[in-house]
């Protein structure tokens, strides 16, 4: 309410069982006062539902009440109304502000434009807005800072924010109030009772100069120091006003996170190809045709295996210490006699590759050290089981040679590679087994299946679901992976209408759904995620795609913070992540990928730029466990044994932590705005001018350089006679 300043907002409350129809009015109490929790006044027009509300612009206490079936005016005070249905009620506004739900873009409209057509022109006035609107409310006029030319100020209310948009007219700063941007503008005192006007006067609201106004305390007026300047008209400066005065700059900005929520360090995160020179090119004849379960190919910090389109299933694998242009001759390969299903390297052993077949059998191969010099035919050995094709395999995350794998039989085998034997056999699945994942401590085991459940094993005290809930309605494919140190679970999957989807899953309650959900875009691939505990960073990408998604993932809300992505300039087949310590951490790299083109093999760096990288930068380079190596045996692991990683610091010797950097002294690094528009006379134009014509040209009193040469004697000169007949050349040479 206008004469109130803000003090009394008014609230619809519509009970459809009791068919009770009511307008609350709530007195809003100083922010150092407990809020009363019941309504200062309850009117109940009982005429059909209700549409509108709105007070009127000059008597106090007087509502205006808009339903289905007509129009009420009641005076706030009494009981009943003061008119009955179809009453007219005029109301007349100078500005208009139109706003679009699910845009993202506000737009400024000036009704007094009207032509007879009634086509309303638009202000040319835009605010591009990374989030969708839901609505907008205009900050009255008393509460703007007329210092820096703020002639409008909007709230734009979001899905998760209130966000203060500020238009300002730029003009020369300076202390001279611009009178022809601020009129003399209606004040808060009502001009008449809401029983005066029932009486029929008609009386206005008396004006304010806002230059007068400008200095008396506003809960939404900020001095304005704290004010940043305007970038254009249409800039969103004024989301440095916030809603409280702040006596200092750095208040004002932690006012202003605490009010747009928190913000990511990898915001900013970039990713980057490596150099040519560490490029494997010249590949030829890849296979783009694996499962949607695979990933397409697999890499550890030595080597990478890439399918070949060749009959028998064959593999290529390429020593990552050897970049290059491969020849254009037949390559030694492995062959694993059928078509490859899926693929992954040992964690613990960089010579191992376990390789899962059409046939339902998975075969161990050994690489030779310095890589394959010719073609391999025989694998170390070969696991039988499983009755159908494979989907995926799995290595566990601490106990050396236990591999989970999943399989058309609607079963997950567990797997000893040190005896050849299966040792276990989980079973409650209903359809195609798209994903598993084991937990970072290695107890249990996550599953998403196409029948839309996402599932929770403890191998070793049940062969049968502990856990299950509703995942992703998409029937297209999907992916698992455990974030926040084991507490939930993400699922990369499609909805409904097959568009991509990401879903977060509280590991202790699956059967309440996701506690989360982004959605990513359409495209038939499935979002390959990869995820870095020591950062909390997701990196997700699909096979063809050109854009990495980046993601920090919090325990709490609003559990995704998305950062920059990464565009490639053509389609990829996928990344796949190195160990930590392949970063350079010196250059800020917290995450370094090699990624599979068309005909070429490319490592990825993804880093955070930072201004002093001379420290090391210890907030995202915490200790990192050493997950390549193994903490305990698959034996013990069935034995109810559980192991846990070593954990390394990447710190090099020779560098000191970001954290011990001595405090700097904050320098001003630009003269401050009044320096560049003071107004200068012509004759200090002109004495700079010829101050700096003189300055290039460099002191003119200075000898010439010839000057400084040495002549010869005067007695070493001769008479012109001589000079001129029989002494040319001697002079000439005495002279030299």
């Amino acid at each position: 309410h206008s004469s109130c300043q803000n003090t009394v907002i008014e609230y619809m409350d519509l009970d459809m069982m009791s068919v009770l129809i009511q307008v609350k009015l709530w007195r809003v109490c100083d922010p150092a006062q407990d809020q009363c929790s019941d309504a200062e006044v309850t009117l109940s027009p009982a005429d059909g539902r209700l549409e509108l509300v709105l007070f009127h612009p000059a008597a106090s206490e007087l509502l205006a009440v808009a339903s289905v079936r007509g129009l009420q005016v009641w005076d706030v005070t009494r009981d009943t109304a003061l008119t009955g249905k179809h009453t007219p009620v005029c109301a007349r506004f100078s500005v208009v502000f139109s706003y679009f739900i699910l845009s993202q873009e506000v737009r400024l409209w000036d009704s007094r434009k009207l032509s007879s057509s009634l086509t309303i022109l638009a202000l040319h006035i835009h605010c591009l807005t990374d989030l969708s609107t839901r609505g907008t409310a205009l900050v009255p006029k008393l509460a703007l800072d007329v210092s820096c030319c703020e002639v409008l100020r909007l709230l734009q209310l979001t899905d998760n924010f209130i966000v203060p948009i500020s238009y300002q007219v730029p003009r020369k700063a300076g202390q001279d109030f611009h009178a022809d941007l601020y009129p003399d503008t209606v004040g808060h005192t009502p001009a008449m009772t809401a029983e005066d006007w029932w009486k029929g006067e008609n009386k206005q609201v008396l004006s304010s100069q806002r230059s007068e106004a400008s200095t008396s305390s506003s809960p939404l007026s900020t001095p304005s120091s704290s004010a940043a300047p305007s970038r254009s008209p249409s800039s969103t400066s004024g989301l440095s006003s916030g809603f409280l005065p702040s006596p200092s700059p750095s208040q004002s900005s932690r006012a202003i996170q605490n009010m747009l929520g928190p913000s990511s360090k990898f915001r900013h995160i970039q990713g980057a190809v490596l150099h040519r020179d560490t490029h494997i090119t010249n590949l030829r004849g890849l296979h783009l045709t694996t499962p949607g379960e695979c990933d397409g190919f697999c890499a550890n910090g030595q080597r990478v295996a890439v399918p070949l389109a060749i009959a028998g299933g064959q593999i290529a694998v390429f020593e990552l210490s050897q970049p290059g242009k491969l020849p254009d001759t037949a390559l030694p390969t492995i062959q694993n006699s059928v078509n490859v299903a899926d693929f992954c390297w040992d964690p613990f052993d960089t010579h191992k590759l376990v390789v899962a077949g059409d046939d339902a059998k998975i075969r161990v191969w050994q690489i030779p050290k310095g890589g394959l010099t010719e073609t391999l035919t025989e694998p170390e050995c070969v696991l039988r089981g499983h009755t159908e094709k494979i989907y995926s395999i799995k290595f566990h995350p601490h106990a050396s040679g236990l591999l989970a794998s999943s399989s058309y039989d609607l079963t997950v085998r567990l797997w000893n590679l040190g005896t050849g034997e299966e040792v276990k056999r989980l079973s409650g699945h209903q359809d195609q087994i798209f994903g598993i994942a084991w937990s970072p401590d290695g107890k249990l085991l996550a599953t998403v299946c196409k029948d839309g459940k996402v599932r929770l094993y403890d191998p070793r005290k049940s062969t049968l679901p502990i856990q299950e809930g509703p995942g992703p309605e998409g029937h297209r494919g999907a992916r698992v992976v455990w974030v926040c140190d084991g507490k939930y679970l993400l699922v990369s999957g499609f909805d409904s209408r097959s568009e991509r989807q990401l879903y977060l899953f509280s590991a202790e309650s699956l059967a309440s759904g996701s506690v989360a959900s982004v959605p990513a875009d359409v495209s038939p691939s499935t979002l390959i995620p990869f995820y870095d505990p020591d950062t909390s960073v997701l990196i997700l990408t699909g096979k063809g795609d050109t854009r990495v998604y980046t993601y920090e993932i919090l325990p709490e809300a609003p559990y995704f913070m998305e950062c920059s992505s990464f565009h490639s300039s053509e389609p990829h087949k996928g990344l796949c992540f190195l160990p930590k310590t392949e970063c350079d951490v010196r250059d800020v790299e917290v995450a370094r990928a090699i990624r599979l083109g068309k005909s070429t093999i490319e490592p990825v760096a993804f880093r955070v730029p930072r201004v002093k990288k001379e420290f090391f930068q210890d907030d995202v380079f915490p200790e990192t466990a050493v997950w390549w190596e193994a903490s305990l045996t698959a034996a013990a692991w069935l034995s109810g044994s559980n192991g846990q990683h070593r954990k390394i610091s990447l710190q090099p010797k020779d560098m000191t932590p970001v954290s011990e950097a001595p405090k700097e002294v904050p320098v001003r690094k630009y003269l401050p705005s009044s320096v560049y528009l003071e107004e200068k006379t012509d004759e200090q134009k002109k004495e700079e001018l010829l101050s700096a014509m003189v300055a290039k040209l460099g002191n003119r009193e200075d000898p010439l350089p010839q000057a400084s040469c040495e002549g010869v004697d005067e007695d070493e000169w001769v008479s012109e006679e001589l000079t001129t007949h029989t002494h040319t050349p001697r002079m000439i040479h005495d002279t030299l």
